[in-house]
Parts: C-alpha cells; structure tokens; sequence
C-alpha cells in the first residue's frame, strides 16, 4: 500500500558537529609547543611540557576528531586527524617512555631521524590529496611536510641548524593550522564563511 508519508533519509553522521577545527586546533597547539622548542625559543630541558599535550590535545583529542571524521564519511579528515593524532601517541611514547635515551646519543638520532622521515613521506602523500580540498589546507600540508623532511635532516645529519630551521617551519605551520581553525569556528558561529581558505 502506498503511502504520503515516507521515511526521512538521513545522512550519516549528520548530527555530528564539524570536527575538523578540533582536530586543527589540537594539531597546532602541540606542533607551536614542540617547535619553540626545536627553534630554540626555549630551552630543550622544557622539552617534558610538551608531553602532556602529546598525549592528551595533540593525541587523544586529534585521534578522537580523526574518528568522528569518520562518522561524517570524511575519508581525508578520518585519515589525517586519525593519523597525526597517532603520531603525537606514539611520539609520546618514543620520547617519554620508550628508553631512547638510553642508548648512544647518535644512533638515537637516527632513530628519530627514520622516525621523522616516514612521517615526512606521509605526509607528502597526504599534501597531494589536500589539492583539491582548500587552498590553505594545501599550505599546511606543505609547511608540514617540509617540517617532518627538515627534522628528519637534521637527526641523521645531528645538526643543530637545521633543526633549528625545522622548529622554524613547524611554527609556521601552527600558525596556518590555526588559522584553519579559527575559520571553521567562526563558519559555524557566524553561520557564514569569515575568513577566506582559499578556493576548493
């Protein structure tokens, strides 16, 4: 029998708020703490306060954005935030619970090195995807990159100067990750776009 009244289709994840100023916001905060490090802004002996935010900001809360992504059949957004917030899991670990320190200084450079570079890569491939999202989601992603490739460098090579450089380039990509941010908040409590991200 026919009827007037059919069943609402709703969409998936649609009840979900954006989760992606989260997942931003959480992913600048900790990369802006740990390059003033890495740029030498404040002293490595700081380093312990980052730790905090690795695990609970740039980690679970990045890693939980990443999820919700998901929820939202965002494959990009689930894949990125779930990835990064992974990444500041697991460097968490590596750096606070791992043992590294233990071993000689230099073949735990290396490590590190390797670390960075994988990470690097990823993220090139990530970059590439980011092209057809937003113009300054794009920069990010390309900041980012030539973050993880200029840390990586800099632990194989064990040269302070281009750490440095990448600690430099890592607060620049803070400050695009946050402004990526900012302009998805400001969508939705302005019910409009704010600030311009460029074109899609």
């Amino acid at each position: 029998m026919a009827t007037n009244d059919p069943t609402p289709v709703i969409t998936p994840g649609s009840h979900l708020a954006d989760p992606a100023p989260l997942g931003l916001a959480a992913f600048a905060l900790t990369t802006a703490v740990l390059s003033a490090v890495n740029a030498g802004w404040v002293p490595a002996s700081v380093l312990p306060v980052v730790f905090g935010l690795t695990l609970a900001y740039g980690g679970i809360a990045q890693f939980a954005a990443g999820m919700w992504e998901f929820a939202r059949g965002n494959t990009f957004g689930a894949t990125a935030f779930g990835s990064y917030g992974a990444f500041w899991l697991s460097y968490w670990w590596l750096t606070a619970h791992s043992g590294l320190d233990k071993i000689p200084a230099k073949d735990a450079s290396k490590g590190v090195g390797l670390y960075l570079l994988v990470w690097g890569i990823f993220t090139v491939m990530m970059t590439i995807a980011t092209s057809r999202i937003a113009l300054g989601l794009f920069a990010v992603f390309v900041l980012l990159s030539i973050t993880f490739l200029l840390l990586a460098w800099g632990n194989f090579a064990t040269s302070d100067s281009i750490v440095k450089a990448g600690g430099y380039v890592g607060l620049a990509t803070a400050v695009g990750a946050w402004y990526m941010a900012l302009a998805g908040v400001l969508s939705f409590t302005h019910k409009r776009s704010m600030l311009p991200i460029g074109p899609r």
